[in-house]
């Protein structure tokens, strides 16, 4: 089983959020989807995520229009 380190995690998601092209830079990220493309286990996507929430090097909100989804944003 191949595990994610954190920081790669984060350069992945960070590089993500600032080539979004919404202002100011957020995105909605697919925790089923970044897993696929790492070929990594989708929870430790997940764990990871929330790791960095919890750290402060990310943030996270919910959209107040469809599709309310959770999106991250830089702090």
């Amino acid at each position: 089983m191949i595990f994610l380190e954190k920081e790669n995690l984060y350069q992945y998601v960070h590089t993500m959020i600032t080539s979004s092209t919404n202002l100011p830079k957020y995105m909605s990220i697919s925790s089923v989807k970044v897993a696929d493309l790492l070929g990594i286990p989708v929870s430790e996507v997940e764990n990871g995520l929330h790791k960095l929430v919890m750290e402060g090097r990310l943030q996270t909100s919910k959209l107040d229009k469809p599709p309310y989804c959770e999106i991250y944003l830089l702090p």
